[in-house]
């Protein structure tokens, strides 16, 4: 696997954007993609913590995604997929009609 580059299954994609679409709406956006920039050497080390601490986070955490999201990032590529799922979901939630937009370079040249 080449760096950044990772299947990812829908029951995985659907766990993430849950994850990405909670960080935006908490408007954690920031704080969160740095977090997960500056862990990134450690993605597979934090995912075997995930697995550690199952048995204790199952309790605030469904199950079933919780597990998900933990195999997810074993993969080398889940921390880039992750950062862009969020900066999308806030892309699409604050720059809906910021200038340089498809929109907007449809109007310009119409």
């Amino acid at each position: 696997d080449p760096p950044g580059s990772t299947a990812v299954t829908d029951e995985q994609k659907r766990v993430v954007d849950r994850l990405a679409a909670e960080i935006v709406r908490r408007r954690l956006t920031a704080p969160a993609l740095l977090f997960l920039e500056s862990s990134r050497p450690l993605n597979y080390i934090g995912s075997q913590l995930l697995v550690f601490c199952a048995p204790f986070a199952e309790v605030f955490f469904d199950p079933g995604d919780y597990g998900t999201l933990a195999g997810f990032l074993e993969n080398r590529g889940s921390i880039e997929y992750t950062c862009r799922r969020i900066e999308a979901l806030d892309d699409e939630r604050h720059g809906a009609g910021t200038v340089g937009s498809k929109s907007d370079s449809k109007e310009t040249q119409g």
